[in-house]
């Protein structure tokens, strides 16, 4: 496995500008040990195209938390048609679902902060540490303006042992349906019905016109912080 610097990382922004070259010297300089994770989401359709345009060969993965709406697995049989792509599928580790399920309930996401961050850990964290072992690098579709948290993201980053890439950190939601449009790309059904965050059924709902775009994720909890842990904190 290659290791990265800060150094390398500060490099890397300061001399590659563009989400379609951020993608090509990942094609250039780690595949296949690079992959995309998707959750199917808008920024994920317009990303899977430059992609596969810059390399057909070029690997996704996303996470079936066994919680998904059913819109999500068309988005992904979709993609699978349009681009002729092999999509790698994460499951999290069925005792660990079946522990928590017996001990804390199958909505215990709804009774705590504590409980829901668990949740997420053990069906999206624990899959994705296991898929990124393997990998030099991995392609976000991460954007600034999307929480708080992601306000200092940078489009590469270091992660662990590893390089985060997200390509459109810069680019606005306006920007991403531009592409996708004038693209005529497939994308999640559940986008044109309100939810512009898209997640596992039980915790995402539809957003109301002026709220704010993530406010439809965990919208039971007070505390703001709309994060699963992915990307807080740097993945080992």
């Amino acid at each position: 496995m290659a290791g990265f610097t800060q150094g390398d990382v500060d490099r890397l922004n300061s001399e590659i500008t563009g989400a379609e070259g951020a993608l090509r010297w990942a094609s250039e300089n780690l595949h296949p040990r690079v992959a995309k994770a998707s959750s199917f989401g808008a920024e994920d359709a317009a990303i899977m195209h430059m992609m596969v345009s810059i390399n057909p060969d070029f690997r996704f993965f996303t996470l079936d938390t066994g919680r998904l709406p059913q819109e999500t697995y068309d988005a992904i049989d979709a993609a699978r048609r349009r681009y002729n792509a092999r999509i790698e599928v994460l499951f999290p580790d069925s005792g660990d679902v079946e522990e928590m399920v017996r001990e804390r309930g199958v909505n215990l996401f709804y009774d705590s902060v504590e409980n829901r961050q668990l949740c997420c850990e053990i069906r999206k964290v624990r899959p994705t540490s296991r898929m990124l072992a393997g990998l030099d690098g991995w392609i976000t579709g991460l954007r600034r303006d999307q929480t708080p948290d992601r306000s200092g993201a940078r489009m590469f980053e270091l992660d662990g042992p590893r390089i985060k890439i997200n390509p459109i950190i810069d680019w606005t939601w306006e920007m991403v349906w531009e592409y996708i449009r004038s693209r005529d790309l497939p994308y999640n059904a559940l986008l044109d019905r309100g939810y512009p965050s898209i997640g596992c059924a039980p915790c995402t709902r539809p957003v109301s016109p002026g709220e704010d775009r993530r406010a439809g994720r965990w919208w039971w909890e007070q505390d703001g912080r709309k994060e699963c842990g992915l990307h807080v904190g740097g993945i080992r």
